[in-house]
C-alpha cells in the first residue's frame, strides 16, 4: 500500500491555490476578482461537499476533510498512529476520504472479525495500487490477484506446495546453511559495532532465493545475484511506498503523472531477466540430468520452488493452470514479499529484547538448559524454547510487519459495525492499534514476553483471534507465516545462543518506527557482537 504523506498534497494544493498572485502579468484589480470568485466557488463546494457527506446514510463517521482532496493535506506519514489517533476521536469504524478514494479504517476486534471471518468473501478483493500492478506483471500474484478460481490456484501452489511444513523440513539445510553463514560474519567482527538489520536482510534473501533455485546458481554467481537483488529489492520496495497521485485520484492514473509506473516496469523489468535466467538455467539442468534422475543418483540438493513450478506448469491436466507469468509472479512475490517482513521481525525482536537486559537473560538461560554452550542451535530444538516463542510473538504484537495489513476492497456495500461500507473503498484494518489498545492489553506499549506465557493467550498466528493477528486472518492471511514463524525463530535462537550482545558506548536504543510498505527501525540496529560460547570451532 503507498505511504501517504500530507508534504506531497499540501505543495501540490499551494502551488494551484497562489498561482494567480505569482503571475505577475495580472493585474491588481483582475487578481482581487480572480481571488473573490475563487473563494466564492471553494465556499460553495465546501458547502456541497458537507452537505453530501451528511447526507450519505449510515456512512460511518469520520473528519470532513477538504472538497476534491478530502483528508489528504492532514495525513501524517506515518499512518498506522494517525489512524489509531483518529479512532480514539471517530471511534472503531470510521471514513477518510483519500482525493477521490473512500477510505476505511477498522480499529476494534469486533469490527476486524465483520471484515476478515464473517464477511471475508465480500472484502476478498484488494484495491490495487499502480505501482502494486505494475510489479505484479498486472497483478497476477498471489497479494493482489482478485478472488476467485486463479487466486486459489495461486494459493493452493504456494499453501500447500512451495511452503507446506513438509516442503520446509526438507529444505532446512539451506536455512542453516544461510544462518551459520551470518554467525561466521559476526564472529569475525566481533567486538566491533555491525549493521544486525543489514546481516539479517542478506541472510533471509540468501534463504529465499536457495529455496527457489538454490540448486540452480551456486558458488561465486550465487553471491553476486544476492548483492543485486538486495539492491533491486530495496528500490522495489521504496517506489511501492511513494506517494502516487493515480491512487488517489484513479481517473488520472492513465496518465502516470509522477511516473511511478515507469520506473516500477524498468525494475521489473531488471527482475524479470534474472527470472528468465535462472528459468533458463533450471530447464537446462533438467535436461542434463534426467538420466540421472531414472537411476535415483540425482542429488536432493538440485531440487528447488523453480523446478517444481515448472514441471507443474508441464501438466497438462488443466486442475492447475500455472502459466509462466503466473511463475515469475510467484517468484516476485517470495522474493520481495518474504525478505523485508522477515528481516524486520528479527531486527525489532533483537532491539527489543537488548533494551531489556533480564529478558535477554531469561533468554539465553532457556537456550543455555535446552542447547547448552558447547553445542549450536538446530532448528529441532525451538519446540523446547518457549519463552524464545513468546519473544517473538510479543515483538510481533508491538511491532506488525504489515501495521495497516493489504488494503482489502469490498466488493459490495456491506455493513459493519452498523455502518455501511460502500463497494469498491479502501479498507484498512489496523492491527497496530489493536495490538496495543488498553482496553485488550495491560501495559500495552511495555515489551512483557511473560504476557504470552499465560494459558489463556496463547498467542498462535491462525487470525483466529482478533486481539492478536500479526499474519493477517481468513482467506488472505499471510501465505507465508511457517516459513517467517520458522525462520525468525532459528535465526534469534542462534544469535542469542551465540552472543551477547551490547550497543556501541555512547548510544542509547531507538526504537522508534518507520511507516511504510513494511513497518521498520527508523534507525538501523547496530550493536556489538561478543561470543559466548565455550569452543571456538562452534563458529565455523
Amino acid at each position: 500500500m503507498p505511504a501517504l504523506t500530507s508534504p506531497f498534497i499540501t505543495s501540490f494544493s499551494h502551488a494551484i491555490l497562489t498561482w494567480p498572485v505569482q503571475n505577475t502579468s495580472l493585474t491588481k484589480d483582475y487578481v482581487s476578482l480572480l481571488i473573490l470568485v475563487l473563494s466564492t466557488v471553494f465556499a460553495l463546494t465546501w458547502y456541497l461537499w458537507i452537505f453530501c457527506l451528511r447526507k450519505e446514510k449510515g456512512s460511518p463517521p469520520g473528519p470532513s476533510g477538504l472538497p476534491l482532496v478530502g483528508s489528504l493535506p492532514f495525513l501524517d506519514p506515518e499512518l498506522h498512529t494517525y489512524f489509531a489517533r483518529l479512532a480514539r476521536k471517530y471511534g472503531p469504524v470510521l471514513k477518510i476520504m483519500l482525493g477521490s478514494k473512500a477510505g476505511i479504517i477498522i480499529t476494534s476486534p469486533s469490527a476486524a472479525r465483520e471484515v476478515l471471518k464473517d464477511h471475508d468473501v465480500t472484502f476478498a478483493n484488494r484495491d490495487v495500487p499502480a505501482a502494486g500492478r505494475a510489479a505484479s506483471y498486472g497483478g497476477r500474484d498471489i497479494v493482489w490477484t482478485p478472488y476467485g478460481p486463479e487466486w486459489r490456484m495461486l494459493r493452493k501452489v504456494c499453501v500447500l506446495k512451495m511452503l507446506s511444513n513438509t516442503t520446509l523440513d526438507s529444505v532446512y539445510g539451506l536455512r542453516r546453511r544461510e544462518v551459520r553463514e551470518t554467525v561466521r560474519y559476526f564472529y569475525g567482527r566481533a567486538g566491533s559495532p555491525v549493521n544486525v538489520g543489514e546481516q539479517m536482510f542478506l541472510t533471509v534473501l540468501n534463504v529465499v532465493t536457495s529455496m527457489m533455485w538454490g540448486g540452480t546458481v551456486q558458488g561465486e554467481a550465487r553471491a553476486r545475484l544476492g548483492a543485486e537483488f538486495r539492491q533491486l529489492v530495496t528500490e522495489f520496495t521504496a517506489l511501492l511506498g511513494k506517494p502516487n497521485v493515480s491512487d488517489f485520484f484513479p481517473g488520472l492514473a492513465r496518465f502516470d503523472l509522477q511516473g511511478v509506473v515507469k520506473q516500477m516496469n524498468v525494475l521489473v523489468g531488471r527482475l524479470d531477466k534474472i527470472f528468465e535466467m535462472m528459468i533458463e538455467q533450471r530447464l537446462r539442468i533438467e535436461k542434463d540430468t534426467e538420466a540421472a534422475a531414472t537411476t535415483g543418483d540425482r542429488e536432493r540438493a538440485g531440487e528447488d520452488f523453480l523446478q517444481y513450478l515448472l514441471k507443474l506448469k508441464e501438466e497438462e491436466d488443466g486442475k492447475i493452470p500455472l502459466t509462466m507469468v503466473g511463475i515469475k509472479a510467484l517468484l516476485m512475490d517470495m522474493v520481495v514479499g518474504g525478505t523485508d517482513t522477515s528481516s524486520n521481525t528479527v531486527e525489532f525482536a533483537m532491539a527489543e529484547v537488548m533494551n531489556k537486559p533480564h529478558v535477554l537473560a531469561k533468554v539465553q538461560q532457556e537456550l543455555d538448559a535446552v542447547v547448552g554452550k558447547d553445542n549450536i542451535v538446530e532448528e529441532s530444538h525451538i519446540g523446547s524454547l518457549p519463552y524464545l516463542q513468546a519473544v517473538m510473538k510479543e515483538s510481533l504484537r508491538l511491532h506488525p510487519a504489515l501495521p495497516l495489513m493489504v488494503p482489502h476492497c469490498p466488493s459490495e456495500d456491506t455493513v459493519v459495525g452498523g455502518f455501511t461500507i460502500p463497494k469498491g473503498s479502501r479498507v484498512f484494518v489496523n492491527v497496530w492499534a489493536i495490538h496495543r489498545d488498553p482496553n485488550l492489553w495491560e501495559n500495552p506499549s511495555e515489551f512483557e514476553p511473560e504476557r504470552f506465557l499465560n494459558r489463556n493467550r496463547t498467542g498462535d498466528y491462525s487470525g483466529n483471534d482478533f486481539t492478536y493477528f500479526p499474519f493477517g486472518s481468513g482467506r488472505r492471511i499471510c501465505a507465508g507465516v511457517a516459513m517467517a514463524e520458522r525462520m525468525a525463530l532459528y535465526s534469534l535462537a542462534t544469535l542469542f545462543h551465540s552472543f551477547d550482545w551490547k550497543l556501541p558506548q555512547g548510544e542509547n536504543m531507538d526504537l522508534s518506527e518507520q511507516f511504510g510498505i513494511v513497518l521498520k527501525k527508523k534507525v538501523s540496529l547496530t550493536a556489538i557482537p561478543m561470543p559466548r560460547l565455550s569452543d571456538p570451532a562452534l563458529y565455523e
